[in-house]
């Protein structure tokens, strides 16, 4: 049996486990509301039996030096694999939001608008195809169309710069996010080789790799000395131990590249490679969903100006344009919606427009004016089975829906991003009534193995005494 001594003993290493104990209690009381906060728990270990003549004696306990960390790896996993699908769809809606903005048709000053009041004022030139208040009218109608499609065609090019900027900005927070990871890569392993944990440095760790698989999809593994390696772009390194590879961004075809740089510093355009993150909704709404409605609104704009010209200059039958001065010219110039303008000599002499379909009608013919006019009903887009306007609102029905899906999935995968995280906290998370349980526990015992000790001392003091 143990002697006064291993009492002592006893009671000194119960004091010292129940004290570490209300230490990490009181640290996962603190850290409730922390973000990325794995709970922990001391084991307390029995101290090994000794032999007594022909008995075996318990000496009591000892905290175990390694801390329990609840943690569920499989849930980290799903969650760092749908928070790259979350950071993609709200990139996505936030880019295509500004440009429904741009196609805006509720104010009346929209495009839709503007070809209106443009083929309307051909109708009006061809009741009086000698005005000069209709053709003044149909020159500012002409010019306001021709303007609408400028600063739609400039203000699409501004969404796609500042996505770019988007872009720079998150290769940045890639880098450096790389770097902390790298970092404590070599403090985990620091403080593991000698048998401790690092508890507090991988839950840090493990929420900045979550924070980065929201920029871009990633590939994580952690290699039996603790390291986080990660890769990136279809399997190219961007952590592995304390070693990182940067990215870095150029222009290419007029938008902003990603690349990958190696350990020589070359440069590899990992750009196509990208499958997730907000990186990959930049990319994404940039390079595909934007491009496509600007090259229809220059479709548009080409036919608009293809079929004007053709009419207003020499159309043929039923009629080829002459203007007041029995002269032909084309009424648009440019090929697209970026540069779409009405014809320099209109713009400075209304009298250029032609309304007649034969220099010998003039100046009361009109069937130059009224073929244009009619250019709004005619099947003239999309292979012959739609109108101009027909044409245009399908492109804004199309972003319109563009923004609802992107909508739905960002809503969707919020959705997911809870119910993991909850389903994390369950596992992971602090529950203050079972830590203020545990305290009054682990209280109680202290007080105990301090009751112990106490006893031990007096029981030391009688025999002293009794010495004497």
């Amino acid at each position: 049996m143990p002697n006064i001594s291993g009492l002592l003993q006893i009671g000194s290493s119960a004091l010292l486990a129940q004290q570490k104990a209300i230490d990490i209690t009181g640290n996962n009381i603190a850290n409730v509301n922390t973000a990325g906060y794995s709970r922990q728990r001391l084991n307390i270990v029995q101290n090994l039996p000794i032999r007594d003549q022909s008995t075996t004696s318990s000496t009591g306990v000892y905290a175990h030096r390694k801390i329990q960390r609840f943690y569920d790896q499989f849930v980290t996993a799903q969650l760092n694999g749908e928070n790259e699908n979350l950071g993609r769809w709200e990139a996505q809606k936030t880019a295509l939001e500004k440009i429904e903005v741009l196609f805006d048709e509720v104010s009346g000053y929209g495009l839709s608008e503007a070809m209106s009041e443009f083929w309307n004022a051909w109708q009006d030139l061809s009741n009086n195809p000698s005005g000069h208040v209709e053709r003044t009218s149909l020159l500012s109608a002409g010019q306001f169309l021709a303007t609408t499609f400028n600063q739609l065609s400039s203000n699409i090019s501004s969404a796609q710069k500042d996505i770019d900027t988007n872009v720079v900005e998150n290769v940045t927070d890639i880098n450096r996010m790389a770097g902390q990871i790298a970092e404590l890569n070599r403090k985990i392993a620091q403080v593991e080789v000698n048998g401790h944990n690092a508890n507090d440095y991988r839950d840090e760790r493990d929420l900045l790799v979550y924070n980065l698989s929201k920029l871009i999809d990633i590939d994580s593994f952690e290699d039996g000395d603790g390291n986080m390696t990660i890769t990136v772009g279809g399997g190219k390194p961007l952590v592995e131990s304390t070693f990182t590879w940067n990215l870095s961004t150029a222009e290419s075809a007029g938008v902003q590249n990603i690349y990958w740089e190696d350990s020589s510093g070359a440069a590899h355009d990992i750009t196509g490679r990208i499958e997730g993150g907000e990186l990959k909704g930049w990319l994404e709404a940039r390079d595909e969903i934007i491009n496509g409605y600007k090259t229809r609104l220059d479709t548009l704009a080409n036919s608009i100006i293809t079929e004007v010209n053709a009419l207003h200059n020499d159309a043929g039958p039923p009629a080829s344009g002459f203007n007041l001065y029995g002269s032909q010219n084309n009424f648009f110039v440019g090929g697209n919606a970026s540069d779409i303008a009405v014809h320099s000599a209109i713009a400075a002499d209304v009298s250029y427009i032609a309304a007649a379909g034969s220099a010998a009608a003039l100046p009361g013919d009109n069937s130059a004016a009224m073929a244009i006019a009619d250019l709004q009903n005619r099947l003239t887009m999309s292979g012959s089975s739609s109108t101009f306007d027909d044409y245009y609102i399908a492109l804004v029905g199309d972003i319109g829906n563009d923004v609802r899906t992107a909508d739905l999935n960002n809503d969707h995968q919020n959705n997911m991003i809870r119910y993991l995280q909850n389903y994390r906290e369950e596992v992971s998370g602090v529950s203050l009534d079972e830590e203020m349980v545990n305290l009054i526990k682990f209280q109680h015992a202290y007080s105990a193995a301090a009751r112990l000790i106490t006893t031990v001392d007096e029981m030391m003091q009688t025999v002293i005494g009794m010495v004497r």
